[in-house]
């Protein structure tokens, strides 16, 4: 089960690609080695295997929540560069025009 060089064209054309000549030989080449291992793939034995959307269990990784009291202005400052009111204090970003 292979792929022909019209196909090829086609599907370059719907995606709207410009190939070379080189490009589409190229290309036909690999979408049929894409294909025929599609193919083989087909042919397993999956008699009994459940049909999942993960090959590995899935588990939720997020810590619980859980309340903690916040820590404070004073601490949240301690480190801030530069600090006015109780508040950091950054750098103007707008003129007073806006």
């Amino acid at each position: 089960m292979g792929i022909g060089r019209q196909q090829v064209e086609h599907v370059a054309k719907l995606a709207r690609l410009a190939l070379t000549e080189e490009e589409l030989n190229l290309f036909e080449g690999q979408l049929s080695a894409i294909l025929e291992h599609a193919a083989t793939v087909t042919k397993l034995d999956t008699e009994g295997v459940e049909p999942t959307s993960h090959s590995m269990p899935l588990m939720n990784v997020l810590r619980p929540d859980v309340v903690i009291p916040p820590i404070g202005s004073a601490a949240a400052l301690a480190n801030a560069p530069a600090e006015e009111d109780g508040h950091f204090r950054v750098p103007r970003i707008l003129d007073d025009e806006s």
